[in-house]
């Protein structure tokens, strides 16, 4: 969380565009805390606008695609596989994501960046199946970009309540303690069951 609050706080919608860059290449830096946090610094000082913040997200995503669509492209599902687990994406995933990519076409990727998880590993079988990458590029943009409004969205509205709420204010200090431990207990779930998974493709 420091890491994140440092990098955008020293380098605004370049450390955005860097740290959404990180998460879509298949690195679990989780976006539902990039963006709500950019979000909130909205308004403050006139450094961000809701907008552009929205687009320099969209625009990390479509770079650190560009690694994971490469690595899919030359690769291919062996080399994925076999390295996935390294990221925390189980052969379960890409299966999940394979068969869907297969199964409707490149429309996927459009929707898979608005799902959570699935939007971090999505450029992998779309690499896998040598989707055009115009069009994978164009279907990144479009399907990051409303997601990241909305959590940049949801973070705004927090900091203003934060700003003008003593309330919101004296309720997060008083529990804030509680909602630490829910988000490192919910990372520390989704490292475990993934690395499990991926334990159990090892001997399958």
């Amino acid at each position: 969380m420091q890491f994140v609050i440092w990098t955008i706080s020293s380098t605004g919608y370049a450390g955005i565009a860097l740290l959404m860059a990180i998460e879509s290449a298949c690195i679990p830096l989780p976006s539902e805390i990039i963006m709500p946090f950019a979000g909130s610094l909205v308004d403050q000082g006139g450094r961000f606008n809701l907008f552009w913040v929205a687009t320099a997200g969209a625009i990390g995503c479509n770079l650190g695609s560009i690694v994971a669509y490469w690595v899919g492209a030359w690769g291919g599902r062996p080399l994925v596989e076999k390295y996935g687990r390294y990221v925390l994406m189980s052969r379960h995933d890409l299966d999940r994501m394979t068969y869907f990519f297969e199964k409707y076409g490149s429309i996927t990727v459009l929707i898979g960046r608005l799902l959570p998880v699935v939007r971090t590993f999505i450029a992998l079988p779309a690499g896998i199946a040598k989707m055009p990458q115009v069009r994978f590029h164009i279907y990144t943009f479009v399907g990051s970009w409303p997601w990241c409004f909305a959590l940049a969205f949801v973070g705004m509205k927090l900091g203003e309540q934060w700003r003008t709420d003593p309330r919101f204010h004296d309720w997060f200090h008083r529990f804030h303690l509680v909602v630490e431990l829910a988000l490192v207990a919910g990372i520390v779930w989704f490292v475990w069951t993934h690395w499990k998974k991926s334990r159990a493709g090892e001997r399958a």
